[in-house]
């Protein structure tokens, strides 16, 4: 099949050339892999006309000024107006004549280099947050690879059966995602949900534990996480062995420290509000993402603990190792943006 392309002057002369000839229309079509009907067209244009270069039109008017087209980059940028990708409002609502989509659209992708994305989500930081955030990041900011692969991070995380599907998008330049006008803060979950609990290092994870119902004292802590599972590491690295949780009140009792100092376990407290300093993380997002892509996905509570179970044993370990050593560049840029959110 012919291609179809732009035809310069110099071929369209050529292909003059060739009809002059008394070749027939297929056969210089066929010769120059052009559609029967564009060289038709042509040699008819001749006829009529006495021209065969092409007439170039004005095109389809504009629908906004110059000027217009700034105010809409310019609005997106301020106000940073979310754009439905259902079709929800947009900035072309206040615009007289460009109140189509597309339109705004190509005005801010060609002028403004804006694309609609979702916002990142991410937990509200106060100031007290920053500068605590600040100053353990300077305090760890000599720690090398080799430190931070001696280091089991801890944490616990909730699975839901509901999905957020996060429909509603902002207009943002590329690479800004973690501005703060680009971020949206939410610190609550679904209902119907697991908590589960779960530790990763350099070379090696805990079991995937699921926290039942009920309240979890020190005591309890102690029974599932430490003895059972910490108290291994500590063993396999040695005294270099550093565990790092988080600051609930069920791991800060007396018996908690009591056990931790009676098997010679080191602690490094994570801060509060700073899950992006946690690279286990990461970890638990890409759990998320291979339970959804399950052939059968959970539909209760049960399944969604086998599949959790399951698909943590099959992640590879190449990336709970990649994420370990993302810590070093996760300090330097805490420090660098004054302990503002980290992009992960």
């Amino acid at each position: 099949m012919s291609s179809r392309h732009h035809i310069d002057d110099f071929m369209r002369g050529r292909i003059i050339g060739k009809i002059e000839e008394v070749r027939k229309i297929t056969d210089v079509a066929r010769e120059f892999d052009i559609a029967h009907s564009v060289v038709s067209r042509l040699w008819k244009s001749l006829k009529t006309t006495g021209m065969c270069s092409r007439r170039h039109g004005g095109g389809r008017v504009r629908s906004t000024t110059p000027a217009e087209d700034r105010y809409i980059v310019l609005s997106a940028k301020k106000e940073q107006v979310h754009h439905s990708s259902a079709g929800g409002k947009s900035v072309s609502c206040c615009l007289r004549k460009a109140d189509l989509p597309k339109n705004v659209a190509r005005r801010l992708r060609g002028g403004g280099g804006l694309y609609a994305r979702r916002p990142v989500v991410c937990v509200p930081l106060t100031r007290q947050h920053r500068t605590a955030r600040l100053q353990w990041c300077r305090e760890h900011h000599n720690w090398t690879e080799q430190d931070w692969a001696c280091v089991l991070f801890s944490d616990e995380s909730r699975f839901s059966l509901s999905s957020d599907c996060r429909r509603q998008l902002i207009w943002r330049e590329s690479g800004t995602a973690y501005r703060p006008e680009n971020i949206q803060e939410k610190d609550r979950y679904p209902t119907c949900s697991i908590m589960v609990r779960a530790g990763i290092m350099i070379n090696g994870r805990t079991r995937l534990h699921v926290v039942t119902k009920g309240t979890t004292t020190g005591h309890r802590y102690i029974d599932e996480v430490l003895l059972p599972h910490v108290r291994l590491f500590r063993g396999a690295v040695g005294e270099k062995f550093v565990f790092m949780d988080d600051n609930a009140t069920c791991h800060r009792t007396l018996a908690v420290q009591d056990c931790l100092d009676s098997e010679g376990i080191q602690r490094l407290a994570l801060l509060a509000r700073s899950p992006d300093l946690n690279p286990i993380e990461n970890v638990w997002d890409a759990l998320g993402r291979q339970v959804a892509v399950r052939n059968y996905p959970p539909t209760n509570k049960n399944t969604l603990i086998r599949a959790l179970t399951e698909e943590w044993d099959k992640l590879p370990q190449q990336l709970l190792d990649n994420v370990v050593q993302s810590m070093v560049r996760r300090v330097e840029c805490c420090i660098t943006l004054h302990g503002g959110h980290i992009p992960y």
